[in-house]
Formats: C-alpha cells, sequence, structure tokens
C-alpha cells in the first residue's frame, strides 16, 4: 500500500464513517475496513475501477464527483476522503466546499508541484517533469489546477478553512508541515496531505 494511504489511516480513528471520493481500485478502502473497521464508501468514476471494487465487495457508487457530490446529505460522513485528486478538476473550490458539507473532517493529499525535482526539471531542461508522483507528460496529464503544499496552504487560510495538520510525504519518510517550516517542507515533500474541517 502507499506510504500515502498509510499516513491517511493513521489520520482516523476507529469504527467511523467514511466516504473515499475517487476511490480507485478501493485499495485503501479494503484497509480502512480490515485495520480500523471503518464503514467506508466509495464514489469513482472509472468504471474498471468500480468493477474492481464490487469484485472485493467493497460498496461504491459510479459517478463523477464534480456533478454527484450534491447527493450526498451534510455531515452525512464522520469524513471524507480525496487523494490526489483535487488538481484535476474544472472546479476544485467548489468540489472541496461540497466535501466540507458532506463530512464533519477532510482529509485531501495533493501532488506537490513545488517539490524540489520538479523545480529543478522546470529550471534545467525548461520542459514540464515527469516523475513517479506526476507520471503523465503535459498533454495527457488530468491535471488541469496545478499547485504546491504552500499554495494549498495559502489557499486555506484565505478561504478561512480550517487546518488541523498537515503531513508531508517524500519516499518513506513523512513530516508535519505547520507555517514556521512551510517554506522548506514544500521544497522537500512530494505528496502533502491535509486534515481539514
Amino acid at each position: 500500500m502507499k506510504k500515502e494511504f498509510r499516513v491517511i489511516a493513521d489520520l482516523l480513528p476507529r469504527n467511523i464513517r467514511v466516504l473515499d471520493v475517487g476511490c480507485g481500485d478501493g485499495s485503501l478502502m479494503s484497509h480502512l475496513i480490515k485495520e480500523k473497521n471503518i464503514e467506508v464508501r466509495g464514489l469513482e468514476i472509472v468504471e474498471e475501477n468500480v468493477k474492481k471494487c464490487i469484485y472485493k465487495g467493497l460498496s461504491v457508487i459510479e459517478g463523477n464527483a464534480e456533478t454527484e457530490l450534491h447527493q450526498f446529505p451534510t455531515k452525512s460522513f464522520d469524513f471524507v476522503i480525496l487523494s490526489q485528486t483535487l488538481q484535476a478538476f474544472y472546479n476544485p473550490e467548489k468540489v472541496l466546499k461540497d466535501l466540507l458539507r458532506i463530512g464533519k473532517s477532510v482529509i485531501i493529499s495533493i501532488p506537490n508541484f513545488g517539490y524540489w525535482k520538479v523545480r529543478t526539471s522546470l529550471l534545467i531542461f525548461g520542459k514540464m517533469p515527469v516523475t513517479k508522483t506526476l507520471p503523465n507528460s503535459w498533454y495527457n496529464t488530468p491535471n488541469l489546477h496545478m499547485c504546491t503544499i504552500k499554495d494549498f496552504f495559502d489557499f486555506c487560510i484565505e478561504k478561512k478553512i480550517n487546518i488541523n495538520k498537515v503531513v508531508g510525504v517524500n519516499e518513506e519518510s513523512t513530516s508535519e508541515i505547520k507555517k514556521s517550516n512551510l517554506e522548506i517542507k514544500n521544497l522537500f515533500s512530494k505528496v502533502g496531505i491535509f486534515l481539514l474541517k
């Protein structure tokens, strides 16, 4: 399981209700059910991934988060998770508002376009980078709104979204990100994981 998923699972208490938006093949959902006794539902746009989830016995709905989140009642889940998908939406601010409405808390993970290897690749080669975290070329990437951990941190402050915790993930190491170390952590974290209320 990806390090990112282990960090997300560690942020969640046991015996709660979770909605995993963009749940993929259900890897995180399966882990949460087995390890933390969490009642988890999924929303996934890719039909093949929905089939994989159903095959695993997971509760998943096929749908697009940009158009389907309005169907979920307010505060109907303890936590809502959105893993490395926010940057792929046409209107990420609207999606985030829906997530904050549906869940009592929200966990968002984003690929960090401020990571030093991304910056270096652009600076030295003058091309959009292709990395393990960002595996697509500029012309076939699903990313529409590229941002850094610092960008999203500032966005949350501007929109008065309560940031409870931020964790930076780099290879196998993790570290907590605070306003005081934001610059350096933005440079050395591949992924940022935000716990929001």
